[in-house]
């Protein structure tokens, strides 16, 4: 025990010292200038069909890139769909930030189908900034129980979000699922913002396929144990939350800090199946390398959610890319690894590979960790990965790149990841 508790504390006096650096270091954006001319796929094919430049965009234009998606897996069938993100100016770049919206939906031979609505908008000034995710889908992932460090089957190469074969200790679950949630923060300072909003989930018509008469998933296990309807549950709540926000960028940033934290109260009387309390972070730090080719960065992501009290449904709970943008552990598929407390740690440099800019490559490195239902505790074991990736410059007005990644992670999981944007 006492072992146990020296630990604990090694890993949080390394946490906060790694967070003071990075919040101490630099404090605002600064952002060095670039001196070499950008060239996006948009200037490739007007060059190829012979098109005059285009007029001067205007601040009030939309600047939209798409990205067609495919991935398999032998639960879920083939799943097609598309991902577009688009950027607007809502006031004068010198004092607003470049609002943000992103569309995504797929559809699955078995019946998966999902249709999703991202937005991140600051009006003039930055005095309000709204961020908002709906969602509305009949989904799937592959479960594999609960906590970090437990697992030792081989995994298998993944395409996106879901590996191409199952490993025989996943369980692969389908359900309905609707999210509505929505934050606003109003300005009170520089770069402080507060505010709060709601968030509704809702989880109804779950098939644990594996589920037997004779034998329970894990799933099903947590479920009966804490006393929820396996079948159907919802995790509804409020939200109040704080931002501080120097990013010169929310697309693709070359230097300042993003960092939002925030409670979310699970209440009944909002059609929570329990009462629960949840603190979350996102935490983001980016230095620019070369007054050259400012997109020379080296930067830093921690996101993590702790379940303070109550008890949240298995679905619920915080795992791998299961951040706002899905994009976090890399190297792993959707919620791989889960528990009532769940952190993961990321760092990246991207540099260019070409003159022109067109192309440019990543490494990465990151870690995950989370408890389980029992005795293990966050951070007593980590889950590594990382790998390498290459970006293609789509549209260079907002920054918006197509993203290829090749990760690995343990236990022969590895797999090619995309993406449209940086992945934080």
């Amino acid at each position: 025990m006492r072992t146990r508790r020296i630990r604990k504390i090694k890993n949080l006096l390394f946490l906060f010292l790694v967070l003071g650096y990075s919040l101490f270091g630099q404090d605002s954006a600064s952002v060095k200038k670039d001196t070499v001319k950008e060239v996006d796929v948009t200037d490739l094919l007007r060059k190829v069909f012979n098109k005059p430049p285009p007029k001067p965009a205007s601040q009030a234009q939309v600047h939209f890139a798409i990205l067609p998606t495919l991935s398999y897996n032998p639960s879920f069938g083939f799943i097609f769909g598309g991902k577009l993100t688009g950027g607007k100016q809502f006031g004068d770049p010198a004092n607003t930030d470049l609002s943000v919206f992103a569309l995504e939906a797929f559809y699955g031979t078995k019946g998966i189908v999902s249709a999703q609505a991202k937005h991140n908008i600051f009006i003039a000034e930055n005095k309000w900034n709204w961020q908002g995710q709906w969602q509305l889908a009949k989904y799937g992932l592959l479960d594999y129980g609960l906590g970090t460090g437990n697992f030792k089957t081989k995994g298998g190469f993944s395409f996106d979000q879901y590996p191409v074969k199952n490993a025989d200790s996943s369980f692969p679950i389908s359900y309905t699922y609707i999210r509505l949630s929505e934050k606003a923060y109003r300005k009170l300072g520089k770069y402080f913002y507060a505010g709060g909003g709601v968030r509704l989930d809702m989880f109804s018509n779950i098939d644990d396929i594996k589920q037997t008469t004779a034998y329970n998933t894990p799933h099903q296990r947590y479920s009966l144990r804490h006393d929820f309807d396996p079948n159907k549950y919802s995790a509804n709540g409020f939200i109040l939350a704080v931002q501080y926000n120097t990013r010169e960028h929310p697309i693709r940033s070359y230097g300042g800090i993003y960092a939002d934290l925030g409670l979310q109260f699970n209440q009944k009387w909002m059609g929570s199946s329990k009462n629960a309390i949840q603190l979350q972070y996102d935490f983001r730090k980016y230095w620019s390398l070369s007054k050259k080719n400012p997109e020379n960065v080296i930067a830093f992501w921690h996101w993590a959610a702790y379940k303070l009290s109550g008890v949240l449904p298995y679905l619920e709970m915080p795992s791998t890319a299961s951040d706002p943008y899905g994009r976090s552990g890399r190297g792993y598929t959707f919620s791989r690894f889960k528990g009532p407390a769940y952190a993961c740690f990321e760092t990246e440099w991207r540099f260019p590979i070409t003159n022109n800019k067109l192309v440019s490559g990543v490494c990465f490195l990151n870690f995950q960790t989370a408890s389980d239902d029992f005795n293990k505790k966050v951070f007593e074991s980590w889950e590594p990965g990382g790998g390498i990736g290459l970006r293609i410059l789509f549209q260079k007005l907002n920054r918006t790149t197509m993203c290829i990644d090749l990760a690995q992670g343990r236990y022969g999981a590895r797999g090619l990841f995309f993406g449209l944007g940086e992945a934080f």
